[in-house]
């Protein structure tokens, strides 16, 4: 894929805006002047070389300081980093807005263009997340844990189901035991050899509780990695009422690496979905509940709410003077979970101290 000619040398001391549409084998890069001039556009792999050969390219139609990548969290990850590595600031660029695509039509150069100027004109200003640091690993073990957890529970539903068909005989002893002694009862079961159509049950009902065991280690492990690994990042975390390492690390993961992108705490609500949104016209003047966000903070927060409203008097003392102000109680807590959105800021984006 060819780049526009070029009438003129470029001029390399300005400075040139870079947009990427990011694929699985490949990522299409377009660069804008700060005038908004398409200078030209490129593919390469998504290789090492190809991402060396990317910047060596950008550098050659100018200054190249900002780059719009259009999914940074998942084919362009590695791009961002490379980026990052070098010095540019990677803004975070969502998909071009559908009317914009009606008029003009998709393809990867219009996509990667659009990158460049949502970043020119300051439509796309979130600075995309770095997975460089110590929340980098939660997310591995937090990914690890949640396929861990569903693999879990369907074969405990597949235990279960098998055992509700099974033979009497086989049925009738394991009736009425709790779930860790069902399982530790059917690991032991011994289904004979060769395996035939009546012991087939048997050798199932074994197979399906050594296989919930291994898992349950599996997570009992992976909890442990990612409670050291939210002690290691942010240990005062853990010290405030209500949060686990499970709900800390939803916190983390939407800050990032470098909370310091959001910027204040607003921006974090704003993150976790517990800023209003204001919705007025005319003469009616009201907000409404913000529902986008990083729905997993937002509910490590209601979480954390929950949790201070069952043990903490002082949230229930504050619930209840904001529902005798008039609000509903529902709204009271999202009040909560705003307040707990400012104090947990603090400790995931601590201020940075003054220099003496």
């Amino acid at each position: 894929m060819s780049h526009p000619p070029v009438t003129s040398q470029p001029d390399t001391t300005a400075e040139v805006v870079l947009g990427v549409d990011t694929h699985k084998e490949f990522h299409v890069a377009a660069l804008v002047s700060v005038l908004g001039v398409v200078l030209a556009w490129h593919r390469f792999s998504a290789t090492a070389a190809g991402y060396r050969q990317l910047l060596a390219w950008a550098g050659g139609f100018g200054v190249v300081r900002r780059a719009g990548i259009e999914g940074s969290h998942s084919y362009g990850a590695a791009l961002t980093r490379h980026l990052q590595a070098a010095g540019l600031e990677v803004i975070e660029v969502s998909q071009p807005d559908r009317a914009e695509r009606r008029r003009r039509g998709k393809t990867d150069v219009l996509d990667a263009e659009a990158a460049a100027r949502a970043v020119l004109s300051g439509r796309a200003g979130a600075v995309a997340k770095t997975s460089t640091g110590p929340v980098e690993m939660i997310r591995m073990f937090k990914l690890a844990k949640a396929s861990a957890v569903k693999s879990r529970t369907q074969t405990i539903n597949q235990l279960k189901a098998v055992l509700v068909g099974a033979e009497p005989s086989l049925r009738e002893p394991l009736a009425g035991l709790s779930n860790p002694k069902l399982f530790r009862a059917c690991a032991q079961l011994d289904a004979g050899t060769p395996i035939d159509t009546s012991t087939a049950t048997t050798y199932t009902l074994r197979l399906l509780a050594r296989r919930i065991t291994a898992l349950s280690a599996e997570i009992t492990d992976l909890d442990r990695r990612i409670t050291d690994a939210v002690h290691a990042c942010r240990p005062a975390l853990l010290d405030r009422h209500g949060v686990g390492p499970d709900t800390a690390a939803a916190l983390l993961l939407a800050a990032g690496d470098n909370p310091h992108r959001l910027t204040s705490e607003a921006g974090f609500a704003a993150l976790c979905g517990v800023n209003p949104i204001e919705v007025s016209s005319g003469k009616n003047s009201r907000r409404r509940l913000n529902r986008g966000g990083d729905r997993q903070a937002n509910s490590a927060l209601y979480t954390v709410a929950v949790t201070r409203l069952r043990w903490d008097q002082r949230t229930r003392d504050y619930v209840e003077r904001r529902v005798t102000e008039g609000k509903t109680r529902r709204e009271a807590i999202r009040c909560l979970k705003r307040y707990i959105a400012r104090e947990l800021y603090q400790l995931i984006a601590p201020a940075a101290p003054t220099p003496a």
